[in-house]
C-alpha cells in the first residue's frame, strides 16, 4: 500500500491537497493540530515542531505501506505567533519531518515543502553571510536562541524561515536522491487562504503588492495544489532540490519596492 501525507491538512493550501491528492494514493493521511476529518483520508493529530509527535506520524506511515510522497503546508504566519515560535513551526518542524522521513524514502518517493515569495524579499542573489549559516542548521539546539538574536519581529522571522526551508529542501534533496527520492519546495505569492487573508488585513503593504501583481488577483489554494501534486508525481520524476515561485509574476512585479 503506497501512503501520502498531507500536513496543515485542515484548511487553506493543506486542504487542498488533500482533495488534489485524493485518488492518486492508496492510502492518504491528513495532518494537523488537531487530527482533521475528511472523507477518504485518515486524520492525524501533529504538531509538526514535536519530534515525538513527527515519530510516531512516521510509525504510522511504516504500518500501512510504502512512503510515497509528503506535501508540508503546515506553518504559522507572523500575525499568529512571536519570532521564536515562527522559526521553530516553520523551519524546524520542515527540518524534522524531512529528517524523519528519510529512511523511508523507496525510489518514487517526494515530497514538497512550502517556503514563501516573502523568501525573495529579504537577502541578495549572493546570499546573507550572516544569516546563512545560522540556517542552515535549523536542528542544532541553539538554533532558535541564535536565530532570533538576528531577526526583528515576526514578520522578519517567517521571511527568514522560509528561506531557510527552501535551502533544507535543497540539501534533502541530496540524501533522498541517493534512496531513489525528491525534494523540492514550492513559494505562494498572496493567496486567497484564511491564513492570508488575515495577513492581508493586518499588512496595508500587502495591497499594494496585490496592485503591482501582473496578474492582478489573489492566487487560489487550488492552482498551488496542483504545482505540489505535480512535483510528488511521476511526471515530475527528474526534477528535485528546487524551488518554484507561484506568485502570478509578483516578485518582479514589486521589483521597485524591495530593489
Amino acid at each position: 500500500m503506497t501512503v501520502t501525507v498531507v500536513t496543515g491538512a485542515a484548511s487553506g493550501m493543506g486542504r487542498s491537497c488533500v482533495d488534489r491528492l485524493r485518488g492518486t494514493t492508496e492510502h492518504l493521511i491528513a495532518v494537523d493540530l488537531k487530527a482533521p476529518e475528511i472523507e477518504g483520508a485518515e486524520g492525524v493529530a501533529c504538531d509538526v515542531s514535536d519530534p515525538s509527535a513527527i515519530a510516531r506520524l512516521v510509525e504510522r506511515v511504516q504500518e500501512l505501506g510504502a512512503f510515497r510522497a509528503l506535501a508540508h503546508a503546515a506553518g504559522v504566519s507572523p500575525t499568529m505567533a512571536d519570532a521564536r515560535r515562527v522559526l521553530e513551526v516553520d523551519l524546524v518542524g520542515t527540518a524534522l519531518l524531512l529528517e524523519a522521513f528519510e529512511p523511508l524514502v523507496v525510489p518514487g518517493s517526494a515530497a514538497v515543502c512550502w517556503s514563501s515569495s516573502s523568501a525573495y524579499q529579504i537577502a541578495p542573489s549572493a546570499g546573507d553571510p550572516e544569516r546563512d549559516p545560522v540556517l542552515d542548521v535549523p536542528l542544532a539546539p541553539d538554533f532558535l536562541d541564535r536565530m532570533v538574536q538576528l531577526v526583528s519581529d515576526s514578520g522578519t522571522a517567517y521571511a527568514w524561515a522560509k528561506r531557510g526551508v527552501i535551502r533544507a529542501a535543497a540539501r534533502a534533496a541530496v540524501p533522498w536522491g541517493q534512496r531513489g527520492g525528491r525534494v523540492n519546495s514550492v513559494a505562494p505569492g498572496l493567496i486567497e487562504t484564511p491564513m492570508g487573508l488575515q495577513e492581508f488585513e493586518e499588512h496595508p503593504i500587502m495591497k499594494v503588492m496585490l496592485d503591482k501583481t501582473p496578474l492582478g488577483r489573489l492566487g487560489r489554494s487550488e492552482e498551488v495544489a496542483a504545482l505540489a501534486a505535480y512535483l510528488l508525481s511521476d511526471d515530475a520524476s527528474f526534477v528535485s532540490g528546487v524551488d518554484i515561485l507561484i506568485d502570478g509574476a509578483m516578485m518582479p512585479g514589486i521589483a521597485d519596492l524591495f530593489g
